[in-house]
């Protein structure tokens, strides 16, 4: 007894003997466990809640006096010094906790199933992500759920020495009320089993903080009871089974300018939004980041945001910069470094020299002269101890945490060494580039038999995906062999890719890598190389860049050098560009004019595909020009002339031809509404454009067939067409996404809104 108060054991007790009832007898009656009732008796465990004292009363059969009497002592008992305040306390959060909204409610969700068993989540993340943060939060959010007690255990996984299973266990049945008698009956062979057994039957939360590994978490995970047990660790515990898993990446740009905003006022941060935009890039969104910049600006009020946004654009001492007291951004992540193995310590510094956003197993294996498998064993090492975060099968470094490797890799790895491995790096980089890129020329394709590369280049769906992956990669590599006078390389990646730019058409780099093309030829005094290159490049600000003006100074450029040259071929291909760009700018005349000249110089090079193209943009200036009947018999002729020549036309011009043919007369029906003529056409279009996976291309189409669509009253068919148009990705013509977007609005709009004819009408 406490206070004059009679214990809620003691009265449990006395009424089940009462009615001669057995412990095993009221568990049936109740519903609640042997264990459960003989911890209350025994003043193991708080007196229970409402709902269990209630279903003890029934299982009693308890009149009102009596009934009252138990729920008095139940009363007494939640309010006695029995409970230790260590239980429900945790250490002072945060209140200007920001973001995390969908791990938020992953966790309120996992909270609300632990109720007649337990629940485990792993919380992982890179150092600095705001593990402890999030997981306090979201306690003290669902604290209400556990009436038996919240308990935080800082597990000290990033120490040298922490603590032991045993230790924590003994920890934990303190803070819960244990007897030091019924420790020490157990001893410390029976600690487990008395931990299983005291936590069975409560709803407690309990938080594990920094946890080292799966050794020293699995022996803490209750067995029963509704516990929502929540573990942080740096390292991704993939060791542990039956857990939840909630990985913490970096905030979102709005989060994290809203998290700084907090901490500085909103003040100062509406004085300058910009620049508190800036100093949140350059924190790379790390929440710990974020803070220590915050702090900075709280305790310096003299300072403005952008004075700090200028110290961190300095990449050499931004780590530097981000320290605030005895916090200190680069602490952090020394503590998951001093715990890697050597090999993945070098892993981790090499990873410096990636040029791009992220890596694969292949960049690892080619900085490291290992295999692809044992580099991606490290790779995953890496991953497991939170330095890496993964993408499908791609690696990548936070931005801070490639500062902090460079930084490691100045320290450790001598300067030749590390040049020569970046050199060895860049030069896969752009072999690879070449060997994926021919998959697209005409008399190329496969790589030859005697290739031997460390990534799968089978298919050329599969050199599409290494080219798009590792593009940032292998650009940077050949602007550093620009940089460096490798001329032959540069012509070589250059010409190589210039086919495969058509899968690929609004990456936008193209202008930059034709470009360095054009330089690297003139460079050579090579005038037929510089015109095709030149040509690649009037191209690409043709229609990448959707600039056809500035285009014709590139592709008379091309004509010129091709003159020098003698080059036939390259003097059309300029004539064929110029007409293209005459014909977008709506110069009709000069653009026949081009086009003719174009066709001619082809005939005298025997060039069926340039022929070809002559037929089709003579059909497109005729499409163009409002002449619908002629180009639809011009798109005829440019089929015709496909099927002909069926075994001299490589197959990838043939699809592109055979797509645009279609979808020019797809328009041009339109113009002459015939709608479901044109609505054919489009859909032959765009089942092209899938088969070839150029998605660029597929929301052209798509926009196309919806406008078709719509003319012809068939308007959930259209709707459909422009929802996948805006669900197509990066790799769409923003352009076209947009007027998708648009006319998804126009169709929710209310009917009094609506423009028809406009909605109705061909892109």
């Amino acid at each position: 007894m406490t206070g004059g108060q009679v214990a809620f054991g003691a009265v449990l007790r006395e009424l089940r003997l009462a009615r001669s009832l057995t412990i095993e007898g009221l568990s049936e009656t109740s519903g609640i466990s042997v264990r459960g009732i003989g911890d209350l008796e025994r003043d193991r465990r708080a007196a229970p809640q409402r709902r269990t004292v209630a279903a003890l009363a029934d299982g009693l059969a308890l009149g009102e006096p009596e009934r009252e009497r138990l729920l008095a002592a139940a009363r007494s008992g939640r309010s006695s010094s029995y409970r230790p305040v260590g239980v429900r306390s945790f250490p002072r959060g945060v209140d200007d906790f920001t973001g995390r909204h969908r791990e938020l409610a992953l966790l309120a969700g996992w909270a609300g199933k632990a109720q007649a068993h337990p629940v485990v989540v792993a919380v992982s993340g890179s150092p600095g992500a705001g593990k402890t943060t999030l997981a306090l939060h979201a306690a003290r959010r669902v604290a209400d759920g556990f009436p038996d007690g919240q308990l935080l255990v800082d597990l000290r996984g990033t120490h040298d020495s922490p603590p032991e299973p045993a230790e924590v266990v003994v920890t934990v049945l303190k803070a819960l009320g244990t007897p030091d008698r019924e420790l020490s009956k157990a001893g410390p062979r029976g600690l487990a089993a008395l931990y299983r057994h005291v936590l069975a039957d409560r709803r407690l939360l309990l938080v594990l903080d920094n946890a080292r590994d799966e050794a020293q978490v699995r022996p803490l995970l209750p067995g029963a009871g509704g516990v929502l047990t929540v573990v942080t660790s740096r390292r991704m515990l993939t060791g542990l089974e039956g857990v939840h898993r909630l990985w913490l990446g970096q905030l979102g740009p709005e989060d994290a300018a809203s998290l700084l905003a907090g901490i500085v006022g909103p003040g100062r941060a509406a004085a300058e939004p910009d620049a508190l935009v800036d100093v949140a890039h350059r924190c790379g969104y790390l929440p710990l980041a974020l803070r220590v910049a915050g702090n900075w600006l709280a305790t310096r009020t003299g300072w403005t945001v952008r004075r700090l946004a200028e110290r961190l654009a300095q990449e050499e001492r931004r780590l530097d910069a981000l320290s605030a007291g005895d916090v200190r951004v680069a602490a952090a992540f020394d503590l998951s470094y001093r715990q890697l193995t050597p090999e993945a310590a070098r892993v981790f510094r090499l990873l410096a020299l990636v040029p791009g956003p992220d890596a694969s197993a292949a960049c690892a294996a080619v900085l490291t002269g290992h295999d692809v498998f044992d580099a991606e064993d490290t790779l995953e090492e890496l991953v497991e101890a939170g330095l890496l975060g993964t993408e499908g099968s791609r690696y990548r470094l936070h931005d801070l945490l490639q500062l902090y490797a460079r930084a490691r890799l100045a320290e450790h790895e001598p300067v030749g060494d590390a040049e020569r491995s970046k050199e060895d790096l860049y030069r896969w980089l752009l072999e690879t580039a070449v060997t994926a890129g021919r998959w697209y020329e005409p008399d190329h394709g496969a790589p030859p038999a005697a290739w031997r590369g460390i990534v799968d280049l089978s298919s050329a769906e599969q050199a599409r995906e290494w080219l798009q992956s590792e593009g940032t990669n292998w650009l940077t590599a050949l602007r550093a062999a620009s940089a460096a006078g490798r001329r032959t390389t540069v012509v070589e990646v250059a010409e190589a890719l210039h086919w495969f730019s058509d899968q690929w058409i609004f990456w936008g780099h193209w202008a930059e890598v034709f470009g360095l093309a054009v330089e690297a030829a003139r460079a050579r005094e090579d005038p037929s190389a510089e015109a095709t290159q030149l040509n690649y490049l009037a191209w690409a600000v043709l229609l990448c860049e959707a600039r056809p003006r500035d285009s014709l100074a590139h592709s008379a450029a091309a004509l010129a050098a091709a003159g020098r040259a003698g080059d036939l071929v390259q003097q059309a291909w300029s004539h064929q560009y110029s007409g293209w760009a005459h014909r977008l700018l709506g110069e009709a005349d000069e653009a026949f004019a081009h086009v003719d000249a174009a066709a001619g110089l082809f005939a005298r090079a025997g060039d069926v595909h340039g022929l070809l193209q002559t037929t089709f943009n003579r059909a497109l200036m005729f499409e163009g020009a409002g002449r619908a009947e002629e180009a639809i018999e011009a798109f005829r002729e440019t089929l015709h002339a496909l099927e002909e020549n069926a075994d001299r036309i490589e197959p990838h011009v043939a699809s592109m031809t055979r797509l645009g043919a279609y979808g020019g007369m797809g328009t041009a029906l339109s113009r002459l509404e015939r709608w479901d003529e044109a609505v054919a056409h489009f859909g032959r279009a765009l089942g092209i454009c899938r088969e070839m996976g150029n998605t660029a291309l597929e929301s052209r189409e798509l926009t196309e067939l919806s406008a078709a669509l719509l003319a012809a009253g068939r308007v959930e068919e259209a709707r459909a067409c422009l929802v996948s148009c805006v669900r197509l990705g990066p790799d769409a013509d923003p352009q076209r996404v947009t007027m998708a977007r648009e006319r998804l609005m126009l169709l929710d709009a209310p009917d009094d809104r609506r423009d028809g004819p406009q909605a109705a009408s061909p892109a």
